[in-house]
């Protein structure tokens, strides 16, 4: 298995170029910095092609609901003159019920304009059935590599219950226990059957979210007369949030702050066959936020389009039993029942908006259908039958895979920041592990670094020196 495994991944660029119809090895410009624009734009549509796109897969245009209750309940708990105003772009409105549709329309529109006779993806969820729906509009075969099982073979209730709608669209679904296998066994079918690769993190996938944050600083226009002042997208593999960032820009919306949000799971490996069942969320969370943006090319890809540290200004994170009280908030005080892992930035608007004025406002850009397994209620009970104590209390006591505890009270819901700064050297710690040994960045890749952390060449710089001292 091992030397299957490494054997298939050393062709991973080859594979992938086939797969994608596109050279990587075309942006790369040292072993450290390539082309990132170059590869975004070389699909070769415009944003307004995107939209066009969009509009025909059924994916967009989805309602910008802006949350007066919710909004009054942070005002109860704020000091006079601060609770912010606090807007949802419910993507759950879109066909397979998330923001992934907008992903997955344009890679299914770029297999179908290729000639691919099918596509695959490898997911835990959302965006497996998102592909899975638009391959079923667009008359294509669709084979789904799913993360779903421990040893045991007991599946999480999520991931089960998105197995079954992507076989409802009719997708072939492949699902696996926990382990590194998941990008090894796409990349090995896709060399087998000749399939497009509908990855999460290839440059047509992340700009099908540009139309996202292009939508949210439109509407917040017509609605307010100006852009958000903070935009908040939850957080995994960084596609969200940059997708997301990119459209703003695009839009003119240059001032609005991007927030990143996920679930601490600090203390659990996502890889660990203990700790697969004893976690409630299966994206969202830390254990894929900060590995995805201190190394985003551990992808499928050999270049991830989705690089959450060029437009990260905050990242915060709050807890499992925080995100499952404002689930039902949502539900109680707005009519919007909506899945769990997607009101994981809507919790920590909650928190952010209690800080600051009130003319500010915040955008939490997306939110997910719910359901059956996905429902929080079945996650609480999965989580019992795990043997991890579910409680009310205050939510400091929260501790990842042992108890969630569920806040008695709105105000003891507290965001808690994560070091960015950290994170951005971590990130060049690992470009530099990853270029040939005894490679010394050039004043380019210096640049390139820069831009790839949302810093600046003097501050990397000094990180590269700290390194080198250390």
């Amino acid at each position: 298995m091992a030397t299957k495994f490494d054997a298939i991944m050393a062709r991973r660029g080859e594979i992938m170029r086939k797969a994608l119809g596109m050279d990587y090895s075309e942006f790369e410009l040292s072993p450290i910095a390539f082309d990132y624009e170059r590869m975004m734009t070389s699909g070769g549509y415009s944003l307004d092609e995107i939209v066009a796109i969009q509009g025909r897969a059924g994916v967009g245009s989805t309602p910008l609901l802006e949350l007066r209750n919710i909004t009054d309940l942070v005002r109860s708990v704020s000091e006079p003159g601060k609770g912010a105003r606090i807007f949802v772009k419910d993507e759950a409105a879109n066909l397979a019920g998330a923001f992934k549709d907008r992903r997955a329309s344009v890679s299914i529109h770029v297999a179908k304009e290729k000639g691919y006779e099918g596509v695959i993806a490898a997911t835990s969820g959302n965006y497996g059935a998102a592909v899975a729906s638009q391959a079923a509009r667009n008359g294509l075969k669709c084979i789904i590599v799913q993360e779903t099982y421990d040893s045991r073979k007991v599946g999480q209730p999520e991931i089960v219950e998105k197995g079954r709608i992507c076989e409802s669209y009719g997708a072939e679904v492949l699902q696996l226990t926990v382990g590194p296998e998941l990008f090894f066994h796409m990349v090995e079918l896709l060399d087998v059957t000749g399939y497009f690769a509908a990855s999460l993190y290839s440059s047509f996938g992340v700009s099908g979210i540009e139309t996202l944050g292009l939508e949210i600083a439109r509407e917040m226009e017509a609605l307010t007369g100006a852009p958000p002042t903070h935009v908040i997208c939850t957080h995994a593999g960084g596609g969200n949030t940059t997708g997301t960032a990119r459209g703003l820009e695009r839009a003119g919306a240059t001032e609005t702050q991007i927030i990143s949000a996920s679930v601490d799971l600090s203390g659990l490996h996502m890889a660990s066959d203990d700790d697969f069942n004893r976690k409630s969320f299966t994206t969202g969370h830390t254990g894929f936020g900060v590995p995805f943006a201190t190394w985003p090319d551990r992808a499928d890809v050999p270049r991830n389009a989705a690089r959450p540290l060029r437009y990260i200004d905050r990242y915060l994170t709050v807890t499992q039993g925080e995100v499952f009280y404002i689930t039902e908030a949502m539900a109680k005080l707005e009519g919007l029942e909506r899945g769990p892992a997607g009101n994981t930035a809507m919790t920590a608007a909650v928190s952010l908006a209690r800080d600051l004025p009130r003319d500010a406002t915040v955008v939490v850009q997306e939110t997910e259908y719910t359901g059956a397994g996905k429902h929080h209620w079945s996650q609480l009970n999965f989580a019992k039958e795990m043997g991890v104590g579910v409680c009310s209390g205050d939510p400091k006591n929260n501790v990842p895979g042992k108890v969630i505890v569920i806040p008695e009270r709105v105000e003891q819901i507290r965001a808690k920041d994560f070091d960015v700064a950290r994170m951005r050297k971590s990130y060049i710690r690992n470009a530099l592990k990853n270029a040939p040994e005894g490679y010394a960045p050039t004043s380019d890749d210096i640049e390139f670094l820069a831009a790839d952390t949302k810093s600046d060449p003097e501050t990397v710089q000094a990180t590269l020196t700290e390194l080198a001292e250390a």
